[in-house]
């Protein structure tokens, strides 16, 4: 044989010399899944195999291109022969060759999102249906779901009940029949149309069957149902097939995925042959231990057991902040501590989050501490659309002569089309005068219809409206009433996406941001916080630098690895996303996104979260993650709050013994002794009512359990005490009514 296999551990090799028949390589994290396919690819060809009868399939463009340069450094003769690509490019290929037998030419078009909501509105409108409610980006939404489970118009309309399935039960129909009047097809047909076209041909299928002898699909546990079901038929006649995955890292069901796909296998190919790759090339031990550790709590699952040859590595370090911008700075400081340790750059470092919304805070902190950064899956915060949308109202009060910021408003104005935006600017050309100058005369111009100016002078109102206003609000009642004018969160709720509900996200996120200015800020005005704005959005796009921090939410991280890892809010409600009377298959899932975020680390893990967040524009309490409580104490090095960030490890704090007694310092305390103390507390209103209260002191409250004192305010009966609970987080209190002991 040609192809050195010595470069394989003995569990890989095996997998890459299974040529015929079903196998399942189940490829925990690390554990080089790349590297053999890869291999067996090479393999395949290098046993007499052509490449023209092998398949690969993937999930992304990038795995795709990285698996044709290895492959051809493999082999030598007609590597480019393989059909190796995403799911949805090699079938628009199939498609474009066999496209007659189900109804289309060659040349038709490939509808994006975009192009789908519109025909959609076009629909509604020819149906007599509202496009407010519900939106046609909410039954785009709803149709691209039933069409990944393979619910037809015919069927869906067997089973709508409501009035929202009634109205998607007769634009479905119409929507497919107007793709095919338009030659077209969306992003979801690419997947559907060759189930039809294998079933309505049969020749076809063994077409394909014959030329595709041999199947390998990477990251089969992502699978919808739908190619679940393409791949198992073009595999029904030779059962040549391999497919890669890990249940554990099964993280994508908001779009589809099926997790029992990857269970299934083994039922729907009964000869299949189990390959287990367990040996992990990336991780320290411990962080291969608190991964394992998170991951068994799950019930439903391919049994693994990961490890590696690599060094025992550093604890893991656990943080408690006080503040979510307390979180943002404290990484800042471990990062700059890390790279003084190991001589490390910034583009060795990765900070984690569960929301895109998280990354404002995080983007300001590292901006302020003059880090580099980059995003990964997605634009920086106020750079957003929705957040840019919002920028414009504000920034219109302030200075309607900002044409841009005028133009993008008029442009989200529904029943203002190209056409009336066209011409208030050339009519502002042409006059040299400003838009808004154009807007003060629109009443008088002939060019426009009568709702057109209704909605333009609208615009001109709101604007007058709201520059008298700004001296009369807060700036976060400012911002409030200008997104209640724009409609925009009732407009997104409606949509009901996961789109939708990550913008609704990143707009709660901008009241926070807001808010956070109003408490801190010397000035809080309208005019200083769009400053503070446009430095962030002037800055020079970081994208192109090597040498960043990298900041993205975990599902973007699946697949890549960093030295030092990030995981930040792992709070209840954030990480897991939603409350305790969640599903346990959705629980399962958020352990698995955990996982993934844990194994992203080489050497070195940071897990963090804050008492207090801002959501919604207040300031919440929040609790920590319930993941954080199946980790081990001794891979852990925690950093409390009480430890006025002091390292050690284990843990609980260990904060010093009181000096006290341990007696009761509850109201009756001080009733009991109100006698024998009065005349000294008239004398001195500043006696200490409750002298066994310090800081550093630990307690024991009746309803909230365990506790330290943080800090204590107030005198005499205003004396308050700053508790950190071990089990709720922080409290402020007031002593007089507090029912708590001081522990000995």
């Amino acid at each position: 044989m040609s192809i050195d296999l010595s470069i394989l551990n003995s569990e890989q090799r095996k997998a890459v010399e299974e040529i015929e028949g079903p196998s399942m390589i189940i490829a925990g994290a690390g554990s080089g899944k790349t590297r053999v396919l890869t291999y067996k690819i090479a393999y395949l060809v290098d046993s007499g195999v052509s490449p023209f009868e092998i398949l690969s399939l993937t999930f992304t463009n990038k795995a795709a291109k990285e698996m044709k340069e290895r492959i051809s450094k493999l082999i030598e003769r007609d590597f480019e022969r393989i059909w190796m690509g995403t799911f949805h490019s090699i079938f628009a290929r199939m498609l474009r060759i066999e496209s007659e037998f189900i109804g289309f030419t060659r040349n038709f078009t490939i509808y994006d999102s975009d192009d789908s909501v519109s025909l959609i509105r076009q629909l509604m409108t020819q149906n007599n249906i509202a496009t407010d409610n519900p939106t046609p980006k909410a039954i785009h939404g709803t149709i691209s779901k039933l069409k990944n489970k393979l619910i037809f118009p015919k069927e869906f309309a067997s089973v709508a009940k409501t009035p929202f399935d009634k109205k998607v039960e007769i634009i479905y129909e119409e929507y497919q029949k107007a793709l095919m009047k338009n030659n077209s097809m969306d992003f979801d047909d690419l997947l559907i149309k060759p189930i039809e076209l294998f079933r309505r041909n049969p020749h076809i299928l063994e077409k394909y069957q014959e030329r595709f002898k041999f199947i390998l699909v990477d990251e089969y546990q992502d699978t919808n149902k739908a190619q679940y079901i393409i791949v198992k038929m073009l595999a029904g006649k030779y059962g040549n097939i391999s497919i890669v995955g890990d249940d554990a890292q099964s993280i994508y069901k908001w779009r589809g995925a099926e997790i029992q796909n990857i269970f299934d296998f083994q039922d729907d190919f009964k000869e299949c042959k189990i390959f287990k790759l367990e040996q992990n090339y990336r991780s320290t031990r411990k962080i291969l231990s608190l991964a394992d550790h998170v991951i068994k709590k799950n019930k439903k699952q391919l049994a693994k057991n990961l490890w590696t040859e690599n060094t025992e590595g550093e604890h893991i370090h656990l943080i408690e902040t006080l503040t979510d911008r307390d979180e943002a700075h404290r990484i800042c400081r471990y990062i700059y501590e890390e790279m003084q340790k190991k001589k490390l750059n910034f583009k060795d470092f990765v900070i984690l989050y569960r929301t895109n919304a998280q990354s404002r805070i995080l983007e300001d902190a590292l901006r302020q501490n003059n880090i580099a950064y980059l995003i990964i899956g997605g634009i920086r915060f106020y750079q957003r659309k929705e957040i840019k949308d919002i920028l414009s109202h504000l920034k219109i009060i302030i200075n309607p002569q900002d044409n841009e910021a005028l133009l993008r408003v008029i442009n989200l104005k529904p029943g203002i089309g190209k056409t009336s935006t066209d011409k208030i600017t050339a009519i502002a050309e042409s006059e040299n005068v400003q838009i808004i100058d154009a807007l003060k005369t629109i009443n008088s111009r002939k060019e426009f219809s009568s709702k057109a100016k209704n909605i333009l002078t609208e615009i001109l109102n709101y604007i007058y409206k709201y520059q008298y206003l700004k001296d009369e609000m807060s700036l976060s009642e400012l911002a409030r009433g200008v997104l209640d004018e724009m409609g925009i969160l009732r407009s997104l709720r409606l949509e009901n996406t996961v789109e939708s509900e990550e913008r609704i996200n990143n707009i709660q996120e901008f009241l926070s941001a807001i808010a956070e200015f109003s408490d801190n800020a010397d000035e809080p005005t309208l005019e200083s916080f769009l400053q503070q704005v446009s430095l962030v959005a002037d800055i020079d796009d970081l994208d192109n630098q090597k040498n960043a921090v990298t900041l993205m939410t975990i599902h973007s991280a699946k697949g890549l690895e960093f030295p030092v890892v990030f995981i930040t809010g792992m709070e209840e409600g954030l990480f897991p996303v939603s409350s305790s009377t969640m599903y346990e298959d959705e629980l399962e899932e958020e352990r698995r996104l955990f996982y993934v975020a844990v194994t992203r680390a080489q050497t070195k893990l940071y897990i963090s979260y804050a008492n207090q967040r801002y959501k919604f524009g207040l300031q919440s309490y929040q609790l920590k993650s319930r993941f954080l409580k199946e980790i081990p104490d001794e891979i852990i090095k925690a950093h409390f709050i009480s430890d006025g960030i002091k390292q050690h490890t284990g843990r609980k704090p260990k904060p010093e013994k009181s000096s006290h007694s341990g007696g009761s310092i509850r109201y009756e305390y001080y009733s009991e002794n109100k006698t024998k103390n009065h005349s000294r507390e008239k004398d001195d209103p500043s006696t200490d009512k409750f002298p066994d209260i310090q800081k550093g002191v630990s307690v024991v409250h009746n309803t909230f359990g365990n506790g330290t004192v943080l800090s204590i305010t107030g005198k005499g009966l205003e004396k308050k005490a700053e508790i950190y609970f071990d089990d709720i987080g922080l409290k402020k209190i007031f002593l007089k009514y507090a029912k708590m002991t001081v522990k000995d």
